[in-house]
């Protein structure tokens, strides 16, 4: 029969002392040295025997381990009137040491839940020093609201002809990258006057318009195009980001 026997990796010797005060729930100011040395040295030895390397810092631990309950067992002397003060406590350099550990543990655990909490945001990359020097970044969608885009989209679903069934049934293959080029065409020989509707034939499906409002909203991002609504629930101008410069009135 054979046994596991997992031991749990700490940081330094102070780490081992805090988690074995800890797991017993002792009072940190007034540590009962005779139990923690003994708990120190028995997980020392466990080490030892699973062969596993114990670092200089944690025996040197255990000399001042062992120093501390040595000095602790030895006869006080009585206290008279015109005697020294006595001596300090020997377990007060250790606690010290114990509290202030304490203290940057506990804020390195709270920073390390900050980062795990930070590492779950996605942000917008956004050029904060060009915003702070009074720079606006333009915004490709100028005056257009999301809700003109979705009726845009609903309106081109709307007028989409459903072709006439027929018994050879052919599959129509149309990507964003295709639709993208296509937009792109169509603006340079039109600059000045183009609405989505003109980038859809007469006869189309569903899934083109789908296709087509979202490669517009590719370029759109990419910042290839623009698009401009002179007035509330009109139609909605689409031309090249290049040429935009003095054509909203040309847009309608």
């Amino acid at each position: 029969m054979s046994y596991n026997i997992k031991l749990e990796v700490f940081e330094g010797p102070l780490d081992l002392l805090l988690h074995l005060i800890e797991k017993q729930e002792l009072d940190i100011n007034d540590i009962p040295i005779a139990r923690i040395t003994e708990q120190y040295l028995a997980y020392l030895k466990a080490m030892e025997q699973l062969d596993l390397g114990v670092a200089s810092e944690f025996l040197v631990m255990g000399a001042t381990l062992l120093s501390i309950k040595a000095r602790m067992l030895l006869p006080r002397p009585s206290i008279r009137e015109d005697a020294p003060l006595p001596e300090a406590d020997p377990r007060e350099e250790l606690i010290v040491k114990l509290l202030e550990y304490q203290k940057y543990k506990s804020v390195v655990k709270d920073l390390k839940e900050k980062e795990r909490l930070q590492q779950q945001v996605y942000d917008h990359p956004f050029d904060f020093n060009g915003f702070a020097a009074g720079i606006i970044p333009p915004n490709p969608l100028n005056n257009v609201s999301p809700w003109d885009l979705f009726t845009l989209y609903k309106q081109a679903l709307e007028a989409a002809q459903v072709p006439e069934p027929v018994h050879e049934i052919s599959q129509e293959t149309v990507t964003v990258g295709t639709q993208m080029e296509m937009i792109l065409e169509t603006l340079r020989q039109r600059p000045h006057r183009l609405e989505f509707k003109d980038l859809l034939p007469e006869m189309t499906s569903p899934s083109r318009v789908v296709v087509t409002f979202l490669a517009l909203l590719e370029l759109l991002r990419l910042g290839r195009v623009e698009v401009y609504q002179q007035a509330n629930f009109g139609p909605i101008g689409i031309f090249l980001a290049s040429v935009r410069g003095g054509q909203d009135n040309a847009v309608c």
